[in-house]
């Protein structure tokens, strides 16, 4: 008497529940990505056209009275050079490879940036100009 099973098990992998694991997570990041703000103080910068993004390492900035700030410490137009020497070498990277956001308050003197942007150049620094993006009227 041959008797032959009936029930075969097949192996399959339903991938309803994965689907809305990866939903899930893509409205977390798509919602908490605009609550990042960068470590830099409030300032109200230039406009520009321009859409590139940045991550930098250190964010220097100075407002229009000429006070200057790195990662929103004050520090002083003399020290600016050995601050953010020691910055870049507490953060143990390259200083080649190093990149600060240079944020400059709408109305300072352009003389300002030049300062840091100096600074920058003698330390071997990749620089960045953080602006705003521009608006269009419509």
């Amino acid at each position: 008497m041959a008797l032959k099973r009936r029930n075969r098990v097949e192996p399959e992998f339903s991938l309803a529940a994965m689907i809305d694991v990866i939903f899930l997570l893509l409205m977390f990041f798509m919602l908490t990505s605009n609550v990042v703000t960068p470590n830099a103080l409030n300032l109200q910068l230039p406009s520009s056209t321009s859409k590139s993004l940045a991550s930098p390492s250190l964010s220097v900035s100075v407002r229009k009275e000429g006070s200057y700030y790195i990662d929103r410490t004050p520090v002083t137009e003399a020290n600016l050079e050995s601050s953010l020497r020691a910055r870049v070498r507490a953060l143990g990277e390259d200083p080649n490879k190093t990149t600060i956001t240079v944020n400059a308050e709408k109305g300072a003197p352009i003389e300002y940036v030049v300062t840091i942007l100096d600074v920058a150049n003698r330390l071997k620094l990749k620089t960045i100009l953080a602006t705003d993006p521009r608006q269009d009227d419509k």
